[in-house]
């Protein structure tokens, strides 16, 4: 075992260009693969961000809805219990594809003289597995939210008083103009527009996101519909075609993009150590034959070889993990800046490295150490 040691590290010396290079292209495939595999996570997550951040795709409501005054409306004429939303959220997640849930009460009132839409908003619930904040905002008991158009009209501000019904309420923030219905909305806590509706533990939607994450070509209703029918049969589902097809698309985009990169840098990294390794069989044909005719055998040379990929491989992974790590912290920040903060040095992706880089090497260089290993010794002697 010393033996072949003693004669491993004489080969990196003598040979030590060629190993420099092998291990230079080692290290190249291994520093992209591990940025490339830390920034993709990034950009998936980012991705996930910024889809869910279009908003809710899914509108729960209940069944015996009048539809065409609920597209003239904008809400159902009907409710619901609150507790529905509880039953959605504490079904069986395994496989279930509902998150996000918000439960919503929607009601026409007058403010000013003109009409206005009040909507009370109860916090969102996510699955337990879904870390980070909730999608959408959260209104505090007591205070309203004022679309552009109803604060505009009413000449109020924040921090102003507004009374709903005979019923005081403070102002916490007037919102931006959108260009949409929402100019015309108010937003208070679910219990508050419960009060102020006459409508006591109602609900008439729940907002919803799904995980299925199809297009429409897809038919990912069909799945929603049924989940739905086993835990709310007096619940119908309506899907945002249009929200659901661009977040769906762009999930399918990215996940794509990096099954497709991961094997092509794969590839080129085996390209690059099996023909090094091949043009080292080839310069070492003299060598190989007088080992063989002092009497080593098979084993000894196949050793000399793969423990040659093994080293290759160990500073490849040493030299290309940290340096793809410090790329992907130095510049991953500041092209995902959503999601900046979850870019953090990756311990166990280096270790990986460190086991599957050599595993690597040697299994690149396997043809060439076989080539090796089957060459008469005789014919090598001959031609040198």
């Amino acid at each position: 075992m010393k033996t072949m040691l003693r004669l491993i590290l004489r080969e990196v010396v003598h040979r030590r260009w060629s190993f420099l290079l092998s291990a230079l292209g080692l290290a190249a495939t291994t520093g992209l693969f591990v940025a490339f595999f830390v920034t993709a996570d990034a950009a998936q997550r980012e991705t996930v961000r910024v889809m869910r951040d279009i908003g809710f795709n899914l509108r729960l409501i209940p069944k015996d809805t009048d539809m065409d005054r609920f597209w003239a409306a904008g809400f159902s004429d009907r409710t619901m219990p609150e507790a529905r939303v509880r039953q959605l959220a504490e079904h069986d997640r395994t496989f279930f594809t509902y998150n996000h849930l918000v439960a919503t009460l929607q009601g026409t009132i007058e403010l000013g003289g003109h009409p206005a839409v009040l909507t009370g908003l109860a916090p969102a619930i996510t699955s337990g597995d879904k870390k980070g904040r909730p999608m959408g905002f959260t209104v505090e008991p007591g205070t309203l939210q004022l679309g552009w158009q109803v604060a505009a009209r009413l000449g109020v501000k924040r921090g102003d008083k507004l009374a709903l019904r005979g019923r005081e309420y403070q102002v916490a923030r007037c919102l931006v103009e959108s260009g949409t219905e929402e100019d015309i909305r108010v937003y208070a806590a679910l219990e508050d527009a419960q009060t102020v509706l006459g409508l006591p533990g109602q609900i008439n939607e729940i907002k919803a996101i799904d995980c299925l994450c199809l297009t429409a070509d897809q038919d990912p209703l069909a799945v929603l519909r049924d989940e739905l029918e086993q835990v709310l049969p007096d619940v119908k589902v309506i899907q945002l075609r249009a929200i659901a097809d661009a977040r769906a698309r762009q999930r399918q985009t990215a996940e794509r993009y990096f099954g497709f990169m991961s094997p092509l840098l794969l590839v080129a990294c085996a390209a690059w150590v099996g023909v090094l390794a091949a043009l080292n069989v080839r310069e070492r044909r003299a060598e190989i034959g007088v080992l063989r005719a002092l009497g080593k055998g098979s084993g000894n040379v196949a050793v000399l070889f793969l423990g040659r990929a093994v080293s290759v491989g160990l500073l490849g992974a040493l030299a290309g993990g940290m340096l793809g790590m410090g790329l992907a912290l130095a510049f991953g920040p500041r092209i995902f800046q959503v999601t900046a903060k979850s870019i953090q040095t990756d311990y166990a992706l280096l270790g990986w490295c460190l086991l599957v880089a050599p595993a690597f090497a040697a299994l690149a260089s396997l043809i060439p150490t076989a080539l090796a290993v089957t060459h008469d010794p005789a014919v090598s002697l001959r031609d040198e």
